[in-house]
């Protein structure tokens, strides 16, 4: 059957079928674009998820944000490439396959890195594209044949080839350095990579005994510290030079309690007086301040823990306990020996590893560094001079603070499963050789025996360097002059520093030098860029998804949404036009099954029109398809107007889409597709769709073929918000015969100005404006629906009366109106009238009107009124305003002056009317 559509709207019978077929079609594979090629070019790096990961709401507000910036530049004719791939995600991935292996009872160790790794790989493939098929199943309009892997032999090699170059120019260090180390994942993680949390904690005071005291004077300096078990690795006690509670023991010496170890008493500002007795223990092992205090100093560094937070031989009696067991043991020795002073209460930040939450422990170790400069600077002047903005404004200024006080980054990470580090040492000499290769023996001594370093590389060093190792690099590639640097990354605030400035700072730095190709440059809107360095010219910042109450989603709140089970019960397209409806720049989404409850409903509403569409096309002209918005001949006021509020909101939707104002898009379109083309165009134009048999269906075939024509572009407007709907409602416009191979190919709709129509516009508002207000009045009477009523109307200016002479049968039909005449006198003083700027409206009906009832509607309507006049008359005279305000909004506020003085005017009148002589009002 022609035009078929299902009776109801099932989505999840249409969705899976069209993603498929996307994908099967490859409709959004690209091409690499031969030498000449002059069209604009967009393109977009998927924020690559982990190879563990499962889509959370996070995911799928990325996801939708991006989907529907693709689309509409798809449709605009841009050559439009949106990258895919997932992360190795070193830790993640290595604690999966541990855990996996737990449950047959072994260790990593117990397999060897070898076969430890190719367990891993076989993990990947059963269980890591998980992600991905869920993407999938979303319809993400990505081109999956160039689909990577961070791992992928080409990354990997292009990983080693940036180790090697910076290795070489100096920029990549080994040293001993404190990190922050997590005992369970048993490696160094970064800053980012650990998440504080406030807890109650303890601070004990603890005496250390001055040495070379007078006999009996049981002279000691007390210190504070919240961690005791770390002064088993004590090496001085620092005091502030300003401090002259401390001066007399300036240079001399402590016994280092349970240890008996003599330890300097230093000046050092890494003492503050205020903070608790003012002198502070110094572990350079254990703690990054006083690292750097060791270092000033000269100090030895005693490391008393091991990998797995377990005391060491260093630490003597404690030595083979847990951190906690030792701290217990030190705290009881301690009082035993009378060395402890005091317990308080005290609030500790809490450091936990972000992926397994174990606490996180400074630790001494030997790690591989980046020298942060000149790449930071690179990265700031980039973003500083607007080579790349960001969106929103504010993060731009938190970007800069941070990449400011920058220092230098710890690459290495402890596992098995990620890029190694491309080094080696020589068994007999200790020499390390950095090299692309492995290299047969040693450049400095000859020997034949080297060892690789057992250390991979941070995740984030890899990913960092995706948008331009994926399109080819180190090698000079088309794709790199057609697609470097990217168009846009969207991405959640959380990776602003993980990622995003990473991958700034590597672009800048291994892209200097590079040129796009000038024409596609110049097409795709960015000729007066400078820096084709840069790996993106925007970035926006998406919002977080939070709960219906605002709160943060984590599972041990239980509120977590799964966007899964949201699509199962609702659809997917209208989950995506929930997240996009929601999507205000800076502002959280606090999400609502009710708010995709009522878009699941929309979705609904446009497929029941579609059969209305495709009934009536059936009925007037069988085999009518669409020839496009512009084969839209206006005939009538209802024609006009609609054509008129199409190109309008056609051009505030490109606008508001230009600048990632996705709510805006998403709200507009569905105003017009319910509102005034569902709720209104189609019931106006019902009239002209019916015609007796055998008489002229001239008007029926014209209303027809303009339903068609722009229920096609109304589709289009909304295919990248709902893709799924309006690709099954397109295709069936054409009876599975469309021009295109799908709607995602069709052009997006432009505003054409000369269409638009303020005449028909207004008119059009009067038309509604009568109609709601003859409605509201049957409503307040209660009128039986099947009840035509008489209407009389006074119109304040003769054209408006003319129109609505001419458009009668309009207001008959929708406000159930049986017969319209007109008055030549204000029809304020009657009771149940309705007055507006433009007309008086009375409803002629017979039962009795509640004066209570009615007085109260009028009192409500008159604070209503002066409340607007009084903030009307406010800005008008606030000079200040007038003289910066644009004239049309001032010419505006005093019409509405105007409008309103009537307005208020006949309601103190009716009011009058109703209380009568000697009533309060």
């Amino acid at each position: 059957m022609p035009h078929e559509l299902s009776k109801s709207y099932e989505p999840g019978a249409i969705e899976t079928r069209w993603a498929e077929y996307w994908i099967k079609e490859k409709l959004f594979s690209v091409p690499t674009p031969p030498e000449g090629e002059t069209r604009p070019v967009f393109t977009l790096l998927l924020p690559p998820p982990n190879v563990t990961g499962r889509l959370h709401m996070g995911h799928m507000l990325n996801q939708t944000q991006m989907d529907i910036i693709v689309r509409w530049h798809r449709m605009r004719g841009f050559i439009t490439l949106w990258l895919p791939g997932t992360d190795h995600a070193g830790i993640a991935t290595q604690m999966m396959v541990e855990r996996q292996l737990a449950k047959e009872g072994k260790k990593r160790r117990d397999l060897g890195r070898e076969k430890f790794i190719e367990r891993v790989w076989e993990w990947k493939k059963l269980y890591g594209g998980a992600i991905l098929d869920q993407m999938k199943r979303l319809g993400a309009s990505v081109d999956w044949d160039r689909e990577y892997f961070t791992m992928d032999e080409n990354l990997s090699r292009a990983v080693r080839e940036v180790f090697v170059r910076l290795y070489e120019e100096g920029l990549i260090y080994r040293g001993k350095y404190i990190v922050n180390w997590c005992p369970r994942c048993e490696t160094a993680i970064s800053d980012l990579e650990v998440k504080h949390e406030e807890v109650a904690g303890k601070l004990w005071e603890i005496r250390y005994p001055i040495v070379g005291a007078e006999p009996g004077s049981n002279e000691f300096i007390t210190v504070a510290t919240t961690r005791p078990e770390t002064m088993l690795g004590d090496v001085a006690i620092a005091v502030n030079e300003k401090d002259e509670h401390y001066t007399h023991l300036h240079g001399k010496k402590a016994l280092l309690p349970l240890m008996n170890r003599e330890i300097p008493i230093i000046t050092d500002e890494l003492a503050q007086p205020e903070f608790g007795t003012g002198a502070v223990k110094v572990t350079p092992a254990h703690d990054p301040n006083d690292f750097q205090a060791g270092k000033r100093h000269n100090l030895p560094q005693i490391d008393v823990m091991d990998e797995h937070a377990r005391m060491n031989q260093n630490a003597g009696l404690y030595a083979g306990l847990d951190r906690y067991e030792a701290r217990k043991m030190v705290l009881v020795d301690l009082q035993a020996g009378g060395f402890l002073v005091a317990e308080k209460d005290y609030t500790l930040s809490l450091g936990k590893c972000d992926r397994c939450g174990t606490v996180v422990e400074p630790r001494l170790s030997e790690q591989w560094f980046i020298k942060i400069q000149p790449l930071a600077q690179k990265a700031i002047e980039a973003v500083e001079s607007g080579e790349i903005t960001i969106v929103p404004e504010n993060y731009k200024q938190i970007y800069l603070n941070w990449m400011n006080n920058i220092y230098d980054w710890c690459i290495s990470r402890q596992l098995w499963w990620g890029h190694r580090i491309p080094a080696w040492t020589c068994e007999g000499c200790k020499e390390v050789i950095v090299a692309r290769e492995a290299p047969t023996k040693c450049t400095k001594c000859g020997g034949a025996k080297l060892e690789q370093v057992s250390d991979v590389l941070d995740t984030w060093f890899s990913s960092g360097l995706l948008p331009f190792t994926t399109l080819g690099w180190p090698e000079k590639t088309r794709d790199q002059a057609v697609f470097y640097p990217t168009t846009l990354l969207i991405t959640a605030y959380e990776i602003l520093f993980f990622w995003v400035a990473r991958m700034i700072m590597f672009g800048c730095h291994f892209m200097q030098g590079h040129v796009q190709d000038p024409a596609i440059k110049k097409a795709s809107g960015w000729a007066e860029k400078k820096n084709d360095s840069v790996p993106f010219r925007q970035v926006y910042i998406h919002a977080l998804v939070r709960d219906a109450d605002r709160q943060k989603m984590s599972k041990t709140k239980g509120n977590v949404i799964d966007p899964l089970e949201i699509i199962e019960r609702f659809g997917t397209d209208a989950t995506r036009f929930t997240l996009a409806a929601m999507a205000a720049p800076g502002t959280d989404i606090a999400f609502s099954e009710s708010r995709t409850e009522g878009y699941r409903a929309f979705a609904n509403k446009i497929w029941n029109a579609a059969r209305f569409m495709f009934m009536n096309v059936e009925r007037v002209e069988p085999g009518l398809q669409p020839r496009g918005i512009a084969a839209f001949p206006p005939d009538t006021l209802e024609d006009r107007w609609i054509l008129s509020r199409f190109n309008r909101v056609t051009a505030e939707v490109n606008d508001v889409l230009d600048t990632y104002r996705f709510h805006e898009a998403a709200n507009r379109i569905y105003d017009f597709f319910w509102g005034e083309f569902c709720d209104w165009y189609l019931e106006l134009i019902k009239s002209r769709l019916n015609f007796e048999e055998g008489a002229d269906k001239t008007q029926a075939i014209l209303a027809c073929t303009n339903l068609v024509n722009l229920f096609d572009a109304s589709l289009r407007l909304l295919h990248p918000v709902m893709p799924f709907i309006t690709e099954e409602i397109w295709q069936a416009m054409y009876e599975g015969r469309p021009p295109l191979k799908s709607i995602a190919l069709a052009a997006y709709p432009q505003a054409d100005e000369k269409q638009f129509d303020l005449k028909a516009e207004t008119e059009m508002a009067i038309l509604q404006d009568l109609i709601v207000n003859v409605r509201n009045v049957r409503a307040e009477l209660k009128v039986e629906p099947k009840v035509k009523v008489p209407i009389e109307v006074f119109a304040h200016e003769p054209g408006i009366r003319s129109m609505i002479e001419q458009n009668h049968g309009a207001v008959e039909r929708l406000a159930n109106v049986e017969k319209i005449t007109f008055g030549d006198r204000s029809l304020a003083d009657r009771p149940g009238a309705r007055s507006t700027a433009r007309f008086d409206v009375h409803v002629i009906y017979e039962k009795k009107i509640d004066i209570a009832a009615e007085r109260e509607r009028l009192k409500k309507e008159l604070e209503k009124l002066e409340k607007e006049f009084a903030n009307n008359q406010r800005q008008l005279s606030n000079e200040q305003f007038l003289s910066k305000a644009p004239a049309k909004v001032v010419e505006g506020l005093r019409r509405r002056a105007q409008e309103l003085t009537g307005l208020l005017e006949k309601l103190r009148r009716q009011l009058g009317e109703l209380n009568g002589p000697g009533t309060d009002n």
